[in-house]
This record gives structure tokens, C-alpha cells and sequence, in this order.
């Protein structure tokens, strides 16, 4: 039988620029979503540590930092949550549209609820179906290719130029809403995006892979009670933890990554004592242990530029231009531009490179090592006193910030569908993501310790720091590709 990869005699479906029709469904999914998110997020931060008296919510700027950190790590942690719905209860495809309807639900809840009331409801309906969306999304596209297919990584540089179109548009119309109307209409946009990805989905699911909608490990039916209920102790574990006051908006992230820990060693455990995996998928699942330390220091630094970056373009950059001052929400949507304007290049590059292609271990190197140069950078204007920083700095910074990202964070996404094993398909792209989760909440507890008083000494900690890892991950390469077991 013919699958959505698949045309004529078995010949791969290259209808969408070469690739499966299937790929645009999901690259359009994907870019709205990240259009309600990326807009949603780049007025985050200013919301919670804007005065009352500009539309935000006063929050000091550590516990601002807190919660961006904690709600980035939410989004990947809740990963978890989407991949196992979908390997065990409803299947991928099911999954990946129930996830964006909590997501809508989310964004509606910005809009509508004052407060902190808002900001607990919304981020939790975005962080958990956003997880649900990313794992889902990203195992569908690994779907759409056999294993071997040389077009794999090219896929998923251009499934990433869609997120990043998304990302661009989101943060520059949701930064304008807020600055011309105020922040709740700019969250009301970032839902009104939702919506149109949600039906663009509805209207493209037929051109899936076969297999979109196959429970992979279904759950028993008698066991289902129990998860259920399960499930509800943990909400009311937490619900109880807050209105005790032991989870605060200052110590979010601090929490938030002793859960992630705990998540990602408990899943490593459970995928390799499984006996549904066989000794080699066992070997690729221990090789893909370096490569998530890697992108979790990566995205440790990464995700700073939606708590330290938005403080710095506030605090720190003359954002002037000719009489007019840029929105400081615009200063994230450099990062996305870069990738819509190189994310081909990188995909034209690695296809034509073929075999020639570096290692997956040597592009992970490259990665932590490029934003780590990044924030040697920073150090050219360290020390300076109030908006000094000339706005082409920050636009030079995000440059190689993007560089970076464009090593290491599509060849992550591509890599775990690579090594996952049989059995934990989603689950394991959700791991991958677990990487960027204690990547993202570190990065918000790391951004408490920034100011312009002691920008040198982090910068330069934070940087070297990285780069350092980047060097003894080039070191480990020849043994990482042999328990790769022949996966690039």
C-alpha cells in the first residue's frame, strides 16, 4: 500500500520542494504555533516586571526571570506529558490537535484573566499543549523519511525555517499590539494565530504518514483509571504547593529544574531497562546521553535571550533609530530572521555535503562552542552605564546565537528520531526535549545572577564555560560514533 511518503511504484513522495506534501502540513502547524508562542513570550518578561502603571504586573525582576525560566522549562518538560499520550492513549496526529486547542485555550486566558490568576491559567494551558504539539510535530516529521534517507536533516532545517517565520511575525506583531494597545491584546493575537493553525492542520491531516494515528504501546484499559487518577494527585500536589506559598514566582525555577532532573533520569532509566529495546537501540540511547548534555548547555544559554536579552535591549542598548525607538519585544525577532535567511543554507549545505557532512557529535560541538563565543561578545561593552550598547551589537550577537542554534537544535530534533528505539518513538523526541527544558528553566535561574554591575565576570563564566564543553565534546566523538551504531 502507498503511504503519504511514498508515489507511484514506492518512489518518495517529492511533491513539497523535494520533499513529502506531508512536511508542509506540519511546517505550517508548526509556524503558527510558534507564532502564538514566540509573540506571546517576547512580552512576557516586560509584563511581569513592568510597573502597574504600564499594563504589567511589577514583579521584581529575579522573580520575573523565575517564571519565564520555569514556564520555558514547563514547555519541553511537558513534552513527556504529549509523547506518552501519544505512544500509549491517542496517537500522534490526535495528540498534535488536542495539544493546539489547549494552547488557544491558553492564549485566551492571557487575554481575559487579570492578574497572576491570567498568568498561572495561561501559562500552564500553553506550556503543557505546547509540549504535547513540539514532540508530536517533530516525530511526524521524522515519520515522513526512512531512516537512511540523506534527506532527513534537510527536512527539519526546513520544518526549523518554518518555526522561524512564525517566531519573526509572532514577536513583531505582538510587540506592536502591546506598545500601541496594551499586553492582553497582545496576548488575544497570539491566540487569533492558534486558531489559523488549527485549521490549516484540520484541512492538510490526510497527507500524514501512514502511521500518524497508530498507538505505538497502548495502555491497557484496566490501568487507565489509575493514570487518571495519578494525574489528578499531581495537579492537586501542586495546586496545595501554592496556596501554601512553598512554590513562589522567586523560586519557580528553582523547583522546576529539581523536577526536570528527576524526569530525565527516571527516562534514561526507563528506556534503557526496557525490554523492548534491543542491544543496539540500547547502545544509541547511551550515545545520545553526551549530545543532551551538550544541548542542555547550549539551550542553557540560548534561552537567555527571553529573560537576560530582553533586560539587556531594556536596559542596556540604544535601541534609537533615526528619532525612533524599536519596541524592546523586537529584540528576540532578530534571532528568527537570521534563521529564515539561513536555514536553507544550512539544509542546501548538509544535502549537498551528503556523507561529507560532519558527525552529529562534531555539529553538537560546534553548536555550544558558537554561544559561547556569543557571550564573549557581550564583553565588548561590558561595564558601560545605561543604554550605551549600539543596537548593531546585540544584532552581531544574535547573529551568532543563530549560527549556533542552526548546528545544533534541527540536528537534535533530527538525531532523536534517528536513534530512537522502536518502542519509544515519541517518547524518545521527547527526551531530546527534556535537554532544552533543564536547558531553558537554567537559563531563567541563571539570569537572576545577571546585572549591569557583574556583566564580566558572566559573560565571560557563562561563555567560557561553554566553549570549554564544546572542546571536550570533539575529544569524546570517536566514541560516541560507536555506540551510534552506524546512525550519522
Amino acid at each position: 500500500m502507498s503511504t503519504s511518503t511514498e508515489v507511484g511504484q514506492g518512489q518518495p513522495d517529492r511533491s513539497f520542494f523535494g520533499h513529502p506534501r506531508g512536511l508542509a502540513n506540519l511546517f505550517g502547524i508548526e509556524m503558527w504555533e510558534r507564532f502564538s508562542f514566540y509573540g506571546m513570550q517576547a512580552i512576557l518578561t516586560i509584563y511581569l516586571y513592568y510597573e502597574v502603571a504600564e499594563g504589567g504586573l511589577a514583579l521584581p525582576k529575579d522573580s520575573a526571570t523565575s517564571v519565564v525560566g520555569a514556564y520555558g522549562g514547563l514547555v519541553y518538560l511537558s513534552t513527556i506529558v504529549g509523547a506518552w499520550f501519544a505512544d500509549r492513549l491517542l496517537g500522534r496526529q490526535r495528540t498534535l490537535f488536542y495539544s493546539a486547542v489547549l494552547i488557544m485555550f491558553g492564549h485566551i486566558s492571557l487575554a481575559v484573566l487579570p492578574g497572576m490568576a491570567g498568568v498561572g491559567v495561561g501559562l500552564a494551558a500553553v506550556g503543557l499543549g505546547s509540549g504535547g504539539l513540539k514532540g508530536n510535530a517533530t516525530s511526524l516529521v521524522g515519520s515522513l523519511y526512512a531512516k537512511e534517507d540523506e534527506r532527513r536533516d534537510a527536512a527539519f532545517s526546513i520544518f526549523y525555517l518554518g518555526i522561524n517565520l512564525g517566531a519573526f511575525v509572532g514577536q513583531i506583531l505582538t510587540g506592536l499590539v502591546q506598545e500601541e494597545v496594551g499586553f492582553h491584546y497582545g496576548f488575544g493575537l497570539a491566540a487569533l494565530g492558534m486558531a489559523i493553525g488549527l485549521v490549516q492542520y484540520t484541512l492538510g491531516r490526510k497527507n500524514l504518514s501512514a502511521d500518524a494515528d497508530v498507538v505505538s504501546n497502548p495502555l491497557p484499559a484496566a490501568r487507565r483509571p489509575l493514570a487518571i487518577a495519578g494525574a489528578l494527585v499531581v495537579v492537586a500536589a501542586i495546586v496545595l504547593l501554592v496556596v501554601a506559598g512553598a512554590i513562589t514566582p522567586a523560586n519557580l525555577a528553582d523547583v522546576t529544574l529539581v523536577v526536570i532532573i528527576v524526569a530525565v533520569i527516571a527516562y534514561f532509566t526507563v528506556i534503557l531497562t526496557s525490554k523492548r529495546i534491543t542491544a543496539v537501540e540500547r547502545k544509541r540511547v547511551f550515545s545520545f546521553i553526551p549530545m543532551f548534555l551538550a544541548s542542555f548547555v547550549f539551550f542553557s544559554l540560548f534561552q537567555q535571550q527571553y529573560t537576560l536579552v530582553i533586560i539587556y535591549a531594556d536596559q542596556r542598548v540604544d535601541r534609537g533609530i533615526f528619532g525612533w525607538e524599536m519596541p524592546v519585544a523586537w529584540a528576540n525577532s532578530f534571532n528568527p530572521v537570521f534563521i529564515i535567511l539561513l536555514a536553507g543554507v544550512f539544509a542546501a549545505m548538509w544535502t549537498k555535503l551528503g556523507s561529507r557532512q560532519p558527525s552529529t557529535p562534531i555539529k553538537f560541538a560546534l553548536g555550544t562552542i558558537t554561544i559561547g563565543i556569543a557571550y564573549l561578545v557581550f564583553l565588548l561593552f561590558a561595564g558601560g552605564t545605561g543604554n550605551s550598547t549600539p543596537l548593531l551589537i546585540l544584532v552581531l550577537i544574535m547573529l551568532i546565537f543563530t549560527v549556533g542554534e542552526l548546528m545544533l537544535s534541527p540536528v537534535g530534533l533530527s538525531l532523536s528520531t534517528k536513534l530512537a528505539p522502536a518502542a519509544f518513538r515519541t517518547q524518545m523526541v521527547a527526551l531530546n526535549f527534556l535537554s532544552i527544558a533543564l536547558g531553558s528553566t537554567m537559563a531563567g535561574w541563571l539570569a537572576g545572577y545577571y546585572s549591569v554591575d557583574n556583566e564580566t565576570p558572566y559573560f565571560a563564566l557563562v561563555g567560557g564555560a561553554s566553549i570549554a564543553f564544546g572542546l571536550l565534546l570533539v575529544l569524546m566523538t570517536p566514541f560516541i560514533k560507536k555506540l551510534m551504531s552506524g546512525v550519522r
